[in-house]
């Protein structure tokens, strides 16, 4: 059965501009499928994002032919082949700057018992496209010869913008959980909104999601934060009880708020912070996702450490060192990289340093500090210090983004002098080594720590302030001293 509408002409016109300039590789990859006696169509995400004028250089095709098989027909014609997706039936490989991946039709169930998706290969292009976890990507158009075929609905489902599956939604999120953290996704990434009954089965079923492994998980919260919508897709999964599974700290920003003891909305002021986050990225095609996910996480400290003052305030203090160990739990449970939880983390512990800079009574030393700390993060926590106010009060607000302008001219002024995103001490190891007559080892590397303090205090010194410091320090040292049992002697320098 495959449904029409007559109110998408303009997406139409706009698939057929995105597949004529696909046809060459297309076409001729189904020419080549057909020649081997197989069937081969575009599907899925591809053909929706076709219809509404997105499509990229990655393209998805479904065939009935098996993986070697695949292999088989594309490997003379292709740039490049890989099978790492293999197990799962799919091929990859590129062609004039297409990135392609072809996979047999397929059906994927759940073992209740288990944590990966069983894949059973199919035969039918129909029966692929059931499986799939929405209808807006269960669309296809066959090759060489284009056929459009859209038996669940999908081209009217684009023009609703809503997300509805092809089966029910009890099944399909059944065969794989991670489908209704999927639906939160596409509707950040859309702007689609969810049917009723779609909602209504991820309330009834977020249980489910605890069989998915935690880095199929992770890759799927990636692609929300990466979204151009992500507050969208976070108010879907908090509503319904997902991140309650796996980002809890994100609903327990919502904080009771009574009468006698006043603060802002921590969700509400979380989600607004994720927001401006994202309007002060530089490169619009390139989310950032270690400052999206601290803009996230920034607050997360505070229901652990808040408290009641006497005066009728609530205090959240050091929610900041609270906050960076949950996050960094959190990210470790989800299997993410060391890198990313080292990133994400830090910015997390040193979003509230700013706050100390009052009206610019920082020293250069304390500026230096800050640099230093930031390291390579210091733009990312530049945006998120400054993302982090939310006052509807506009003098407030005003107030606060020029203090933090002076204090981005006071690190640009000593940076232009001082060569800050490489601080070190003045003179290096084996300076060390040579002036103290010694070798490596711990008292190089507090020699080196003490120097660095200095540099961080003081700013640059010449060689012979630097060896003067050096050998005060080096007087002040247990190892400098006679050694009794050695018969007076020390490893004193000349």
């Amino acid at each position: 059965m495959s449904h029409q509408s007559t109110s998408l002409t303009e997406a139409q016109r706009r698939a057929i501009a995105e597949l004529l300039r696909i046809a060459p590789v297309a076409v001729e990859l189904g020419q080549r499928f057909k020649a081997a006696g197989y069937e081969l169509a575009l599907v899925g995400g591809s053909v929706r994002d076709a219809l509404l004028g997105r499509l990229g250089n990655d393209l998805d095709f479904a065939t009935n032919a098996r993986p070697p098989e695949i292999s088989a027909v594309i490997r003379p014609w292709a740039e490049a082949v890989w099978d790492v997706g293999q197990a799962f039936g799919t091929i990859g490989a590129r062609k004039d700057g297409f990135q392609l991946e072809i996979t047999t039709y397929r059906s994927e169930a759940y073992d209740r018992s288990s944590r990966k998706p069983v894949v059973a290969f199919g035969n039918s292009l129909e029966g692929d496209l059931e499986r799939r976890d929405f209808a807006v990507n269960a669309m296809a158009l066959t090759l060489p010869e284009p056929r459009f075929i859209d038996p669940y609905g999908g081209l009217t489902d684009l023009g609703k913008q809503e997300l509805r599956t092809p089966a029910t939604p009890e099944s399909s999120f059944s065969d794989d959980p991670l489908r209704m953290m999927r639906a939160a996704r596409f509707a950040a990434q859309l702007g689609f909104t969810l049917t009723p009954e779609v909602r209504r089965a991820i309330v009834d079923m977020v249980d489910r999601l605890d069989i998915v492994s935690a880095e199929r998980i992770r890759d799927e919260l990636v692609k929300l934060i990466c979204s151009p919508q992500p507050r969208v897709g976070l108010e879907i999964m908090v509503e319904s009880g997902l991140a309650d599974r796996m980002l809890p700290e994100l609903p327990k920003l919502r904080l009771e708020i009574d009468e006698h003891h006043r603060h802002k909305d921590v969700y509400e002021h979380t989600l607004t912070v994720l927001d401006q986050a994202i309007a002060l990225e530089t490169e619009p095609d390139k989310p950032d996702f270690v400052l999206r996910f601290a803009a996230l996480m920034h607050d997360v400290g505070k229901p652990k450490t808040r408290r009641f003052e006497s005066d009728g305030r609530v205090s959240f203090h050091f929610h900041e060192m609270a906050g960076a160990q949950l996050t960094r739990a959190r990210m470790k449970a989800l299997k993410f990289d060391r890198q990313s939880v080292d990133e994400v983390a830090r910015l997390v512990e040193l979003h509230l340093r700013f706050h100390g800079y009052g009206s610019g009574e920082w020293t250069d030393s304390a500026v230096r500090r800050y640099v230093r700390d930031a390291g390579p993060l210091l733009d990312r926590l530049h945006k998120l210090t400054r993302s982090d106010c939310t006052t509807r009060n506009r003098r407030k607000a005003e107030a606060l983004a020029r203090t933090y302008d002076h204090l981005e001219a006071r690190i640009a002024a000593l940076q232009a002098q001082e060569a800050l995103d490489s601080i070190r001490p003045d003179l290096d190891g084996n300076e060390i080594m040579e002036l103290l007559g010694t070798g490596p080892g711990p008292l190089v590397g507090r020699a080196r720590q003490y120097l660095l303090e200095l540099r961080l205090d003081a700013g640059p010194m010449d060689r012979d302030a630097a060896v003067a410091a050096l050998m005060a320090w080096w007087r002040e040292q247990p190892e400098s001293r006679p050694d009794p049992a050695a018969g007076g002697a020390a490893g004193r320098p000349p």
